[in-house]
C-alpha cells in the first residue's frame, strides 16, 4: 500500500508540473487584468441591470470577452490581456454604445467609469439579448433541470424539486430512484456524509430556492467513480458572485414536519464567505404494523408468530455549513469548505404477540439511531489563458459516527420479565486525495485526465466484543476521457478508468479476511444533432457498487427480537454494463426525452429474509440480512414531457418502465424468478395567476417492488402547493397538503422461500404509514444573487447506500 501512495503522489507531482510548464520549463508570465464600469440610463441616472457588454479588439473586431451588468449597473471584465479594444454596450429599448478603452502591461486595470446610455425605440436590432435559460437543457452526457427558472418550487424543499426532474421517481419516504435503481447523489460535484446516511433526510435540509439546477447522468463517463448502475444526480446549488451580502431564509410549519434554513453569502474583491444552516424536526406519529411468521416443516407441523403493535417514531436533525474561497488573481482559486451534519430516528412502541396461534407476550420498546457527519474539503484550482484549459488538486477528509440503541421488555405469563439492551456504535473515517487535468487541442477536442486515492477504515464497537468489526478498503484510480467531435453534428466521448481496491478486516476477536481486485471501467457516449433542435445520443459504461457499512455490518440489531437485521461482511461487489439510447426534442417550447436501456448486472445485492433456530413452543424469529443473490438483466424505458397549453400554465409527466429478474446457476440455492414489470409514474400540472399566485398539483404512482424473495405492494400519493410571492417577489408564502383524503398509506410486504430441508417459510408485514399532512411555508430573499459555476473537487460515488425507505418505517 505504501508502494501505491508513493506512486499516486508522484503521479500528482508529475501532473502539477506539467500544468505549470507545458513544455518542460518555466511559462512566461502573462500579465491580465480587469474593465470595470457603471452602466446608467441617461435620462433617470438609474442603474441598467442585465446590460449586455462585448469586449472587441480593436484591430480585428474580434469578440475576446462579454460579460451582462449586475443590479447595480455594475460592469466587470476578467482576464483581459493588455491591449487596445471597443467597448460595446447594449440593451433592449438604448442605443448601442461604443467605447474605446485601452489596458497596458503597467496598468493592466481600467476603470472606465460611468456610462450613460439613451433609450431609443428604432435601433432594436443592433441590441444582443441575452434570454433566460430552458427549463430543460439537454447536453452530451447529462440532462439539466434548471430549478430556478421554475418559479412553483418557491417555499419548497429539494424533494419537491426532484420529483421534477427528468428520469427520476421519489417514493413515499422521498428517496430517489432512477429505472428501478437507487442513484449517488452528489452536491456541487461532491458527496456528502449526510446523504450516505439518509437521501431522504438531507434532501429534506435543503430548500428550493437553494438549487440552481440538477443535472441527471444516466450514463456516467470514465472521469466519475465507477458508480452502480443507477446513474448520477448532481445538485448544484446557487453561488454568490457579486459584491455585497445576500442570503434567504425559509421555514415550514405543518401538521407532519417543521424545517428551517437560513442562508448567507458575502463577496468583498476576491474573497467569497459562504454560510448555512437549515433544521427539520417531524412530530411522532402513531404507525400501525402487523406483521407474521410462518415456518411449515416438511414432515408436518411448524411455528407461527402474529406481531400486532404501534410505533411513535420521530427525527430530528440540523446541519451547517461554511466555505471560503479566494481568487489569488485570474487563474489560481483555492476554496475550502466544512460541513456538519447530525440526524436521530427513533422512539418508542408496542407489540402484542401470539404463538402459534396462543398469547405469548406484551413487548415494550425503545429504539434511537443516530447519524453524525463531518465533511471538509479543500481545493486548488489553475486555469490557463488558453480557454477551457484547467488543472486542480483536491483533498477531502469525512468522518462519521453513527449509533444504534435499543431496549426490548418482554412481559408474558409464567415467565419472568426479560429485559433486553443492545448498542452498536460505528465509526466511518474516509481520505481522499485526486488531480485532474483538462487540456483542450481544440475547440472540437478536449482530454479530460486524473488519478485518485480514496482511503476508508470503518470501526464497529458493541458491548460484545465478539461482535467488534473493523474494515479497511483503499481504492485507486486513473481515468482518461477524450471529448471530440466525429462528423460536424456528431460528438463523442470515450474513456477508460482503472481501479485497484484492496480490502483487508478483522471481524470479532480473531476472524480475519482479506479481498483484492482490479477492474477496467470504459465509457463510450455518441450524440448527434437533428433538424429541429433534436438530439440522438447512444451510450455504453461498466460500473461498480461496493456496499456499505450497512450491508458489511454484523451487528444484530434486535430492536424487533423476532425480525432481526444483521449485515454480511463477505459480500462482494455489483458489477454492471449499460447500454443506453436516447431521444431528445424541443418544439414550440415544448420538451420530449425518451431513452431505452440495457443493462447486467453481476453480483446483485439484495436483502434475504431466514427462520432462526427455536425451541418448540416459543415464537419464530426471522433474520434479515444481504446477500449477492445472482445475475440480472433488465431492459426498460423512459418518457419525459413538458407541455404549455397556454404561457403560464404547465403541464409535465414522467413515465418509466424495467423488467426485473434475478438467476443464478448454484447448485445448492438455485434463483430464477423469472421476468416482472416495474413501473413508475409522475404527472404535475401548474399554472401561474395574475398578481404572483401559483398553483399546482401533482401525482406519484410506483408499482410493486420485486425481490428474489417477494414482493412490496404498489403505492401512489399525491399533493398540492398554493404560492404568492409578496414583498416585491422578495418572498413567498405558501400552503401545501399532502394525500388529503387519506390519513395511512397502507404498505404489503410478503417475502417466501424454502431451506435445504425442503422446510418452507414466509415473512408478511402490513405496515400503515401515517402519510396525510398540511402545512404553511415562507420564504424570503435579501439582496439579489448572481452566480457562478462550482468548482471542481472531491467526488466519491462508489459505495451502494441502504435503501432507506426498506426498514425501520416511515420518514416523516
Amino acid at each position: 500500500m505504501k508502494k501505491s501512495i508513493l506512486l499516486f503522489a508522484g503521479i500528482i507531482l508529475m501532473f502539477g508540473a506539467k500544468a505549470q510548464f507545458p513544455m518542460g520549463g518555466p511559462a512566461k508570465k502573462m500579465v491580465t487584468g480587469r474593465i470595470t464600469a457603471i452602466i446608467l440610463d441617461s435620462a433617470s441616472k438609474k442603474p441598467i441591470d442585465y446590460a449586455t457588454v462585448s469586449l472587441l479588439k480593436t484591430k480585428d473586431n474580434k469578440s475576446v470577452n462579454g460579460a451582462v451588468t449586475d443590479e447595480r449597473g455594475k460592469l466587470t471584465l476578467s482576464n483581459v490581456s493588455p491591449e487596445e479594444y471597443k467597448l460595446s454596450i447594449g440593451f433592449m429599448g438604448y442605443k448601442t454604445k461604443v467605447i474605446i478603452v485601452k489596458t497596458t502591461p503597467e496598468k493592466p486595470d481600467l476603470n472606465a467609469g460611468t456610462i450613460y446610455l439613451s433609450s431609443t425605440a428604432s435601433n432594436l436590432k443592433e441590441v444582443e439579448i441575452s434570454g433566460q435559460k430552458a427549463l430543460i437543457e439537454n447536453k452530451v452526457d447529462k440532462l439539466v433541470y434548471n430549478a430556478e427558472q421554475d418559479i412553483t418550487n418557491a417555499g419548497g424543499d429539494a424533494t419537491d424539486v426532484m420529483r421534477k426532474v427528468p428520469m427520476l421517481s421519489v417514493d413515499v419516504n422521498g428517496n430517489l430512484q432512477m429505472r428501478g435503481s437507487s442513484v449517488r447523489v452528489l452536491i456541487n460535484g461532491k458527496p456528502s456524509g449526510t446523504m450516505a446516511n439518509s437521501v431522504a433526510d438531507a434532501l429534506k435540509m435543503i430548500p428550493a430556492e437553494q438549487i440552481k439546477s440538477v443535472e441527471v447522468i444516466t450514463s456516467p463517463s470514465a472521469k466519475y467513480d465507477a458508480e452502480g448502475s443507477g446513474g448520477i444526480v448532481n445538485i448544484i446549488t446557487k453561488k454568490k458572485s457579486a459584491e455585497g451580502t445576500s442570503g434567504s431564509v425559509n421555514t415550514s410549519v405543518g401538521t407532519r414536519s417543521n424545517n428551517g434554513a437560513f442562508n448567507l453569502n458575502a463577496k468583498t474583491g476576491r474573497l467569497s464567505l459562504t454560510g448555512s444552516l437549515g433544521v427539520n424536526h417531524a412530530y411522532p406519529q402513531n404507525s400501525k404494523v402487523v406483521s407474521s411468521n410462518v415456518v411449515a416443516l416438511q414432515a408436518g407441523g411448524g411455528t407461527s408468530l402474529l406481531n400486532k403493535g404501534f410505533s411513535d417514531w420521530s427525527r430530528v436533525g440540523y446541519n451547517g455549513s461554511a466555505g471560503i474561497d479566494y481568487d489569488f488573481n485570474n487563474y489560481h482559486n483555492i476554496s475550502t469548505n466544512l460541513k456538519i451534519n447530525r440526524f436521530s430516528n427513533g422512539g418508542p412502541g408496542t407489540t402484542t404477540s401470539e404463538a402459534n396461534g396462543n398469547p405469548a407476550a406484551f413487548i415494550t420498546r425503545d429504539m434511537d439511531m443516530g447519524f453524525n457527519n463531518l465533511d471538509w474539503s479543500v481545493d486548488y484550482r489553475k486555469t490557463s489563458k488558453k480557454e477551457g484549459e484547467e488543472f486542480s488538486v483536491s483533498a477531502q477528509l469525512s468522518t462519521g459516527r453513527n449509533t444504534s440503541d435499543y431496549s426490548n421488555k418482554t412481559v408474558s405469563d409464567g415467565r419472568p420479565d426479560l429485559l433486553d439492551i443492545g448498542s452498536n456504535t460505528g465509526k466511518n473515517n474516509e481520505y481522499t486525495v485526486q488531480t485532474d487535468y483538462t487540456y483542450p487541442f481544440s475547440k472540437t477536442t478536449t482530454l479530460e485526465t486524473g488519478v485518485k486515492g480514496i482511503f476508508r477504515n470503518i470501526i464497529s464497537n458493541y458491548g460484545n466484543a465478539i461482535q467488534d468489526f473493523d474494515y479497511d478498503q483503499n481504492v485507486a484510480s486513473a481515468y482518461g476521457v477524450l471529448g471530440f467531435k466525429l462528423t460536424k453534428k456528431i460528438t463523442a466521448k470515450a474513456g477508460l478508468r482503472t481501479e485497484y481496491t484492496k480490502i483487508n478486516g478483522l471481524s470479532g476477536i480473531g476472524e480475519k479476511f482479506d479481498n483484492d481486485y482490479f477492474n477496467l471501467f470504459p465509457s463510450l457516449i455518441l450524440s448527434q444533432s437533428l433538424k429541429g433542435a433534436s438530439t440522438i445520443k447512444v451510450s455504453y459504461n461498466r460500473r461498480i457498487q461496493r456496499p456499505s457499512l450497512f450491508y458489511l455490518n454484523p451487528f444484530e440489531n434486535k430492536s424487533d427480537q423476532f425480525n432481526i437485521l444483521k449485515g454480511n461482511p463477505d459480500l462482494n461487489p455489483e458489477l454492471s454494463d449499460n447500454i443506453e439510447m436516447g431521444y431528445s426534442t424541443f418544439i414550440k417550447g415544448s420538451v420530449i426525452n425518451a431513452s431505452v436501456f440495457y443493462r447486467s448486472t453481476k453480483n446483485v445485492i439484495e436483502s434475504i429474509v431466514t427462520p432462526l433456530p427455536t425451541v418448540p413452543g416459543t415464537p419464530q424469529a426471522f433474520l434479515t440480512s444481504y446477500t449477492n443473490v445472482g445475475r440480472s438483466e433488465s431492459y426498460g424505458m423512459n418518457i419525459f414531457g413538458s407541455y404549455n397549453p397556454k404561457p403560464k400554465w404547465t403541464l409535465m409527466a414522467n413515465v418509466g418502465l424495467n423488467t426485473y429478474n434475478v438467476n443464478n446457476g448454484s447448485s445448492t440455492n438455485k434463483v430464477n424468478t423469472g421476468t416482472f414489470l416495474n413501473y413508475t409514474a409522475f404527472a404535475r400540472s401548474a399554472y401561474a395567476f395574475p398578481g404572483g399566485w401559483n398553483t399546482e398539483i401533482w401525482g406519484v404512482i410506483n408499482s410493486p417492488r420485486r425481490t428474489f424473495q417477494g414482493k412490496t405492494d404498489a403505492m401512489y400519493f399525491y399533493g398540492g402547493a398554493l404560492k404568492k410571492e409578496i414583498w416585491k417577489k422578495k418572498a413567498t408564502i405558501g400552503l401545501n397538503v399532502l394525500n388529503p383524503f387519506s390519513r395511512d398509506l397502507v404498505i404489503n410486504t410478503v417475502n417466501n422461500g424454502k431451506n435445504a430441508q425442503g422446510d418452507t417459510y414466509e415473512q408478511k408485514t402490513n405496515i400503515h404509514y401515517p402519510l396525510r399532512s398540511f402545512g404553511i411555508n415562507l420564504s424570503y430573499n435579501f439582496g439579489k444573487l448572481k452566480f457562478t459555476q462550482p468548482k471542481k473537487g472531491v467526488k466519491n460515488d462508489d459505495l451502494k447506500k441502504e435503501d432507506q425507505g426498506g426498514m425501520g418505517g416511515v420518514q416523516n
